[in-house]
């Protein structure tokens, strides 16, 4: 007699949190070597101080709740969370700005909602937000790529950048060379062409395609990304609608380089946040859609965004914003993008199965 073997629609192999995380933040470290390469040790020390912060919130929230607290942070989601907003955060800002950013991110935007699967917005950029509009000269404070200092000058070094973030350790009053970023040239370009500003401006001057350094993070942050795509951490759908929507956006209003140009498709992928934002924030499975039609247009709309943001609005980089602001629609693209359930013909909407439960509970 034949046995009849039969199958689920299910998938066998999901992986645990724990691995998860410990890939994303793998794939994070071809960005933090760039980024390390070009603007110096600040970067290293965001993610250091993050993490300490990070995980000690994360311990102090889980004993006041009386869980077991190595469970929670065996997890490594406060890691990834310190990791993100350690690599948003500005270069040698000061410790107490990744201190309150980090703080509110694993205290406020996880642990108020009642942890890892239960957070609406993301805590990385809810900390990065809190922090742009509560200390908006300390998060633009950026430091000049290390090529572009004066002659004369050398890089800071690791001592001298942890003297920069601790005050208590700089008695020799050092300073960083800071410089507007990428995207904050293109905003506060004044008369000239880019043809113009790619030549007088050293930040693009000696770059190849969006800015020294910027473009080899963002390259750094794509191979980490593809690294993800590959090992199927996430699906693609989220990710290349968001650049999609980026660079259709900007080739449609890049007007050939006049003064008052957005700047190129190019230009836009490879400079700020974006290839970061692409793979390790819009991909963030907890605050974005769930089914693949519903994160296409998720995806697409924060690309969007993002370009309206840094075009018109005040603020330069804008995936956080972006980000956040989607996260509030998430819920509503899920309504209508359920995928069909298994042994049904038609989806259905949450709302209709909201409404069914509620009349059993009648009944």
């Amino acid at each position: 007699m034949a046995l009849l073997k039969l199958t689920s629609p299910h998938a066998h192999t999901a992986q645990s949190t724990a691995n998860v995380m410990q890939l994303v933040l793998l794939a994070t470290i071809p960005g933090l070597l760039a980024l390390t390469v070009f603007f110096g040790w600040g970067t290293l020390i965001n993610i250091v101080l993050a993490s300490i912060v990070a995980v000690s919130c994360e311990a102090a929230v889980m004993r006041l709740r009386k869980r077991p607290v190595m469970v929670y942070l065996k997890d490594y989601s406060a890691l990834v969370t310190a990791m993100l907003l350690g690599l948003a955060l500005p270069p040698l800002a000061p410790w107490w700005i990744v201190l309150v950013g980090t703080g509110f991110a694993i205290v406020i935007a996880k642990q108020l909602y009642g942890g890892l699967g239960y957070n609406p917005f993301n805590p990385a950029m809810v900390g990065y937000v809190v922090l742009l509009i509560s200390f908006p000269v300390q998060m633009t404070a950026w430091p000049a790529p290390l090529p572009l200092y004066p002659d004369g000058s050398s890089a800071p070094s690791l001592w001298q950048s942890l003297q920069m973030v601790l005050p208590f350790l700089n008695a020799e009053g050092i300073d960083a060379f800071t410089a507007a970023t990428p995207l904050d040239t293109f905003k506060h370009n004044t008369g000239l062409l880019v043809e113009q500003l790619y030549q007088k401006d050293p930040l693009f001057s000696r770059a190849n395609w969006a800015g020294i350094g910027w473009e080899w993070a963002n390259l750094g942050f794509l191979a980490g990304g593809c690294f993800l795509l590959y090992r199927r951490v996430f699906t693609w759908h989220a990710p290349v609608a968001m650049l999609g929507a980026l660079v259709v956006c900007s080739a449609l209003f890049y007007d050939g380089g006049s003064s008052s140009s957005h700047g190129s498709p190019l230009m836009h992928l490879l400079s700020g946040a974006t290839m970061l934002g692409a793979f390790f924030i819009v991909t963030d499975p907890v605050t974005s859609a769930t089914s693949n039609r519903g994160r296409l247009i998720y995806g697409a709309l924060i690309g969007v965004l993002i370009f309206i943001i840094r075009s018109w609005g005040s603020y330069p980089d804008a995936v956080a914003f972006a980000v956040l602001l989607m996260n509030f629609a998430a819920p509503l693209i899920d309504n209508y993008t359920l995928p069909r359930t298994y042994g049904h013909k038609k989806s259905r909407r949450a709302t209709e199965k909201a409404t069914e439960k509620a009349t059993e509970k009648k009944d």
